[in-house]
């Protein structure tokens, strides 16, 4: 296979887009946050604390996908640099480095979306509970 300059051009748009979702997960859940905390405060819900909890291990998740992004980036340019100066061999190995840490980037959001699942199975866990004590009264 050959690699060209351009080859690695083509990650561009595909990271610069994902580090988008990532920022915009990372706004969403830290608003979540600040709001939770300032009911937990004010009532004290035991589940509340658990979303808490949920949305931490969220964040550090999406912390990490978005050091993986911008790392995978990085190395990219730094393979089309290597790639621009003729050494074809680092270049290719760069560029594959540049794949792995996307595909990490990528396994982790995986990770991260299956939590987001557990938190929603939280908050219908307690609306479920409300609904069953409200029809035995």
């Amino acid at each position: 296979m050959e690699i060209t300059l351009t080859t690695p051009s083509l990650l561009f748009p595909a990271v610069s887009l994902l580090l988008l979702a990532y920022t915009n997960r990372f706004l969403a859940l830290a608003s979540l946050i600040r709001q939770l905390h300032g009911d937990y405060n004010n009532q004290g819900n035991p589940v509340q604390l658990k979303q808490i909890q949920n949305l931490k291990l969220r964040i550090v998740l999406i912390k990490k996908m978005q050091l993986l992004g911008v790392l995978s980036l990085l190395v990219c340019v730094i393979c089309m640099f290597v790639l621009f100066a003729g050494m074809k061999i680092f270049g290719e190995i760069l560029f594959g480095a540049s794949l792995v840490l996307m595909m990490l980037s990528l396994w982790y959001s995986v990770r991260e979306i299956d939590i987001s699942g557990q938190a929603l199975d939280i908050l219908l866990s307690e609306t479920s509970s409300k609904k069953k004590e409200s029809i035995e009264k």
